[in-house]
């Protein structure tokens, strides 16, 4: 964890680390350096299986998205392991994702997707001018959003402002 918030300059407060109920995250030392990060730790409830929202949405692409018709069993752990990283590379880099407004995570991450948003958003706005009857409504909504909530029905700390210029 000091590795990666060091590496990605993760700011105090901004994180939140979300896990199940095993022993190595609720441990005193792994308790004390998230708390040395400002790493807010999160854990699921018990007997809850949709709790981590991100995890499931994975989950269920990876079973059904257009990786899963991966032939069954491996046939050795190399080809597991190259299997795992060509899909971590298009679910990260290729994938567009509806939660954050059909970008993908590395754009995301990288801070382009405010530019794609705007762009689109032009394009848009100029096919509605051009042709105003094929739209029964006003345009897909796509603003930035500066906050991504896991389970964004719970109350949190995190301000939910889409006009600040931090991602969180």
């Amino acid at each position: 964890m000091m590795d990666i918030c060091q590496r990605e300059g993760v700011p105090h407060g901004q994180l939140v680390l979300h896990s199940d109920n095993g022993s190595p995250m609720k441990g005193a030392t792994m308790l004390s350096t998230l708390q040395k990060l400002g790493v807010a730790p999160s854990r699921s409830r018990p007997s809850v299986s949709n709790d981590n929202p991100y995890s499931e949405s994975l989950f269920k692409t990876l079973k059904y998205g257009p990786h899963s018709g991966t032939p069954q069993p491996f046939a050795d752990l190399t080809v597991a392991r190259a299997w795992v990283a060509d899909f971590v590379y298009w679910y990260n880099h290729e994938h567009r994702h509806s939660g954050i407004q059909f970008v993908t995570p590395a754009q995301r991450h990288d801070g382009e997707d405010r530019s794609i948003l705007l762009q689109r958003e032009a394009v848009y706005k100029a096919a509605k001018a051009k042709n105003p009857a094929r739209w029964s409504k006003d345009t897909r909504n796509w603003d930035w959003q500066a906050v991504v909530c896991l389970n964004p029905d719970k109350p949190n700390s995190i301000s939910t402002d889409n006009s600040a210029n931090t991602v969180h």
